[in-house]
């Protein structure tokens, strides 16, 4: 079967996709057959040394996998033979087949593809967590979202609106700002033309943002603190930008705010049976037509670079998926 293979950090050109042999079954697990897998903007900070956790050489990367169940081992009852799932795998989804702990593999819908499926655990499960756990979002409050056409921006822009926010979005192109209003925005705001404090002071009446969601970090950052309501609260989920921020004390006083980190993979381990709950919520809001999740590009498995590189440039919006079938 064929994998990506990563032997040394650096960026996606160093990746090599190569022949390897099947895995072998595991007591508690399934067999999948890979059809897709979701890109992250994790996985590019994986292959560059750059992330949280490095694996040894060589790995595979990719967090989330979407396929049709092969084989399930003895013990296993939630899944059988011939389901259709997705499935978080931590690393090793680049690949044609993979497997995986049945606690970490949910069936998905008939009317749900694969590319769609493989590009929607950990965005969508991103933006629900940080909403519902930890910032404790409330129908009616001014959600601000940055990066709102970008994979996890794209689904608090989505999962904001399910839940009753008034949902203003921000992008750095027209282009991108569309895809937001087709996805539920209400507000929209381009960075690279107008000043990111004045028009939330407009649109929220000078009230500012109750809940601040980004995954942009540094400048964005920065700036968020500058428009955030009294008692508002900063979800901080990433730093797309390359910088990571401080923040000034003495604003989170004066202002009563909190800032919230917010690191959803920690939760695989520490609290999977919330992450289950949070599926089985997010999935029936998709067969309700409440989430449209967006694949903006399919590549195959061959060019893993160039459909990596997609996220590195910015020239993607919503998901980019790895086909293999």
């Amino acid at each position: 079967m064929r994998a990506v293979l990563c032997k040394e950090w650096g960026g996606p050109e160093k990746l090599v996709v190569e022949d390897v042999p099947s895995p072998s079954m595991k007591e508690g697990s399934v067999r999948i057959a890979v059809h897709a897998a979701g890109i992250n903007f994790a996985d590019l900070l994986l292959v560059s040394g750059q992330y949280q956790e490095k694996p040894p050489f060589p790995f595979t990367p990719g967090m989330e996998i979407a396929g049709a169940v092969t084989e399930v081992s003895s013990g296993v009852s939630n899944i059988k033979t011939g389901d259709r799932v997705m499935a978080l795998c931590g690393v090793g989804g680049y690949t044609e087949e993979l497997v995986v702990d049945a606690q970490r593999v949910f069936r998905i819908p008939d009317a749900m593809d694969f590319p769609t499926a493989a590009g929607f655990p950990v965005t969508y499960g991103t933006s629900y967590g940080a909403f519902d756990w930890r910032a404790h979002l409330q129908p009616g409050e001014w959600l601000l979202v940055h990066g709102a056409a970008g994979g996890v921006g794209l689904t608090a822009v989505e999962i904001g609106k399910v839940m009753g926010a008034k949902v203003i979005a921000c992008a750095s192109s027209a282009e991108k700002l569309a895809i937001a209003r087709h996805h539920g925005a209400d507000y929209l705001i381009d960075y690279s033309q107008e000043d990111l404090r004045e028009r939330v002071k407009s649109i929220t009446g000078g009230h500012g943002a109750d809940v601040i969601y980004d995954p942009v970090g540094g400048d964005v950052f920065d700036a968020s603190l500058r428009c955030i309501a009294w008692g508002g609260r900063l979800i901080v989920i990433g730093f797309a930008s390359g910088r990571i921020p401080q923040a000034p004390a003495n604003i989170l006083l004066v202002k009563n705010m909190d800032v919230i980190g917010f690191y959803w993979g920690s939760y695989q381990a520490r609290k999977p049976e919330l992450l289950r709950n949070s599926y089985t919520q997010l999935l029936r809001w998709f067969e309700e037509g409440k989430l449209k999740p967006h694949v903006s590009h399919q590549v195959d498995i061959s060019e893993v670079a160039q459909a990596m590189n997609l996220l590195r440039e910015r020239k993607s919006t919503g998901k980019v998926v790895l086909t293999m079938r």
